[in-house]
């Protein structure tokens, strides 16, 4: 089979430095397209439910929230196992697929277990997909400079300003908010005035969701011109939560601020983001989708981040705190320095040794047509650009020319013992 092999390209040179010449360019190609990223993904192919029932003990949401999820996740197709973890308030559950399965089809399938499993769940409680990222998904970090705005503020901005601007970049799978606070209205209720009026916190609850809304009405004519009807009810300050009644007593109101205080303050912290030392602060985490170009998503978040800082209040703009470009761009760069470092002094090495022109440039050739039809392999299998893949070509490159020498040597041995032959026959 060799032998025929190795025949055939000798009858057929031009056809066979045609097909290297193809598979260079093709290599060529592949190496501008391929993704380049500073370390592989070796994570899960897995797809996380996030499920969040606050004040409850983790022993509770083992038991109603964990447990009856993770039963009934069990049974998907090309699932491998599923985990699970309870803690304060929140229920974790990963399910991990077979590694060739694709991750939307995954979470399609997770998708529609889910809302089957609504029932099991205690009322009000809704289970969601986390983010379609990795393990190492999180591509850059940033903190909002701001000394002239307050923590609540700052957070505000980047929750509905920054947060969607960054979220529309492609290649972007979330932007997760840290730091500051987020406001909220609290109404502290006093128990004794309660009891006073013969009112309970659910009655106060209710009054308030009530009273936070709007109705519309329908549509009349009068003179020819068209109406509108509608009301609105939404509450958007202090003074309207204080104004809602709760009751009449002898056709007196009790109102919100009757048994209450109402004020405006931040949802309650389980930590803080320190930044430098210098004192809190607010910003984002980018996460990048499955099988996305770390290097090419992480340009377009900082073009997006230039376009959304003429947005941004007067003061405020971007500091960087993770950047995985500049990790990307050395290792990148120290690899490809390693690989051309290598290929001229194999290439020297074999000069040396072989001392004949024609058979150093035909083992050299192989080099460089090598290592681009790698890239293509590369591109069929997702493999990305990083440490890991480029430092194993560099490795294969003398194994690469090891084949070359020892058909270059076995040639000339036979040759040798034809001329030998020849030489025998002319002179008996």
């Amino acid at each position: 089979m060799i032998q025929n092999l190795i025949s055939l390209s000798l009858r057929n040179k031009f056809f066979v430095l045609l097909i290297a010449a193809a598979l260079f360019g093709w290599g060529v190609y592949s190496v501008q397209s391929n993704k380049v990223d500073a370390i592989p993904d070796l994570s899960e192919n897995q797809v996380i439910v996030f499920t969040e029932w606050m004040g409850r003990s983790p022993q509770i949401i083992e038991d109603q929230i964990t447990y009856p999820l993770v039963t009934n996740l069990q049974g998907l197709p090309k699932v491998k196992y599923v985990r699970g973890a309870s803690m304060f308030g929140m229920s974790f559950i990963y399910v991990i697929f077979n590694d060739d399965v694709d991750i939307y089809w995954a979470r399609q399938r997770v998708l529609e277990r889910l809302s089957s499993a609504t029932s099991i769940l205690p009322s009000g409680v809704t289970a969601t997909l986390g983010p379609d990222g990795t393990g190492v998904g999180h591509i850059l970090w940033y903190a909002l400079d701001a000394p002239e705005m307050d923590l609540g503020e700052q957070r505000a901005v980047q929750d509905w300003y920054i947060k969607f601007a960054l979220q529309n970049v492609p290649g972007v799978s979330e932007v997760a908010s840290f730091g500051g606070f987020e406001k909220q209205y609290q109404v502290t209720v006093d128990p004794n005035k309660l009891t006073y009026f013969g009112l309970s916190v659910p009655e106060v609850i209710q009054s308030i969701r009530n009273n936070n809304n709007e109705a519309g009405g329908r549509k009349f004519e009068l003179s020819d011109i068209g109406y509108i009807i509608k009301t609105t009810g939404y509450l958007k300050s202090i003074h309207d939560i204080e104004e809602i009644s709760l009751k009449t007593e002898n056709t007196t109101p009790v109102r919100i601020k009757d048994v209450a205080t109402v004020q405006m303050t931040g949802e309650t912290r389980l930590g803080i983001f320190d930044y430098n030392g210098e004192g809190e602060a607010v910003g984002g985490i980018i996460v990048m989708r499955y099988g996305e170009n770390a290097d090419e998503v992480i340009n377009k978040v900082k073009a997006k981040m230039e376009e959304v800082t003429k947005g941004l209040p007067e003061g405020m703009k971007f500091n960087i705190v993770y950047d995985r470009s500049g990790l990307i761009e050395e290792s990148i760069s120290s690899i490809k320095r390693t690989l051309i470092e290598e290929m001229i002094v194999v290439s020297l090495v074999v000069i040396l040794f072989l001392f004949h022109w024609r058979s150093a440039i035909s083992i050299i050739i192989q080099i460089p047509i090598t290592i681009a039809t790698s890239f293509i392999l590369l591109n069929a299998f997702g493999i990305s650009s990083n440490i890991m893949s480029l430092t194993g070509i560099a490795l294969a490159i003398g194994v690469i020319v090891d084949n070359g020498i020892i058909m270059a040597e076995n040639s000339y041995r036979n040759l040798a013992i034809r001329q030998e032959e020849l030489n025998k026959q002319l002179n008996p």
